[in-house]
């Protein structure tokens, strides 16, 4: 039985506490801490049995009995939490970012030299159903060699002005799960990148400092050319869909919706809209990912999202920020 505290209470801390309790039974939660534990977090640690519940991170960072601990924390605490719960002998699953600072997650990378511990990163995408056969398809070599690949990713309404200004921005908060995407959907890395974006969505996002729609362009290490389009605003609902072209074939996937029922009349045919959040979309995946990195310890296997995982799309966000800023196309060796 792995024994888990989760650092950071709030609805992420929450939704893998969830996930835990109900799809992982190889795993415990031991404890949950939050300095700014609300009150619906503590009732809701106390409801589901969790018995240590403490406003500081640092007693399940010292807990003999934690085997393992989940950062689900603010993201200017991920790097120094890692880094406490690395040097304490800890697993770390820890949320996306690491950092938005290369320096900071080489500090990661470094701890975890000649150590056994387990380090897995939260792109829970990779998790998901739909993703999940895309790139079995493109591993199984079903559509031959790699042409294009294409990612949308649009949320349905815009985050508040104030989560934007302490985000990292449009690339190191949203894209960033698609930069993963096209390093997983591809098995390739990233060379190049081309970044384009505009504010049509909210104009306090623009004072803000940030862009709420924007198109990327990516160069691959095995040849093949990325184009990942982005939204903060999709009315009719969480637009997540992907597709992988190549000299054999194509493979995609759409939207999961809450039916796959059509009606077809003489007014036209109607399906259902794509399910509203990504909490919807993807607690399956999030289970699943906790599931795996429980799996990775039991079985002192490595992790499917390790720390490398973690930097690379980091690295492509910081690109994407600076060729933003230039209007031109940025090798990532310019970066770091």
């Amino acid at each position: 039985m792995v024994k888990i505290g989760i650092i950071g209470a709030g609805r992420i801390g929450q939704v893998h506490g969830k996930s835990i309790l109900t799809g992982v039974p190889e795993a415990k939660i031991e404890a949950i801490a939050d300095p700014y534990l609300t009150d619906q977090a503590r009732e809701w640690a106390q409801g589901v049995g969790i018995q240590k519940i403490s406003l500081d991170h640092k007693d399940i960072i010292n807990d003999p009995e934690v085997d393992a601990v989940l950062i689900c924390s603010s993201t200017d605490t991920h790097c120094p939490i890692s880094l406490e719960a690395i040097a304490a002998g800890k697993h770390v699953f820890c949320e996306k970012p690491i950092d938005h600072n290369l320096a900071n997650i080489q500090k990661v990378v470094d701890a975890l030299q000649g150590t056994n511990i387990k380090y897995q990163v939260g792109f829970n995408r990779r998790f998901d159903h739909n993703f999940m056969a895309v790139r079995q398809a493109v591993a199984d070599g079903k559509i031959g060699e790699q042409h294009v690949i294409r990612i949308s990713s649009r949320d349905p309404a815009p985050p508040p002005v104030s989560y934007v200004k302490v985000s990292g921005g449009l690339f190191l908060d949203m894209m960033i799960h698609d930069f993963d995407m096209v390093r997983y959907l591809s098995g390739s890395e990233v060379e190049e990148v081309h970044a384009v974006g505009a504010v049509l969505v909210d104009p306090e996002i623009g004072k803000a400092g940030d862009v709420d729609t924007a198109i990327v362009t990516l160069k691959l290490k095995n040849g093949a050319l990325a184009v990942i389009d982005n939204s903060r605003q999709a009315v009719y609902g969480y637009d997540q869909r992907a597709e992988v072209f190549g000299s054999k074939g194509c493979v995609q996937c759409g939207n999961d919706t809450s039916h796959t029922a059509s009606l077809s009349t003489v007014d036209g045919v109607v399906s259902d809209k794509p399910l509203w959040f990504f909490l919807e979309r993807y607690m399956s995946a999030y289970q699943l990912e906790i599931k795996r990195f429980v799996e990775a310890i039991v079985n002192d296997t490595p992790t499917d999202v390790g720390v490398v995982d973690g930097l690379a799309p980091v690295l492509i966000g910081l690109a994407a920020k600076k060729s933003l800023d230039l209007g031109r196309p940025v090798k990532l060796s310019e970066i770091g």
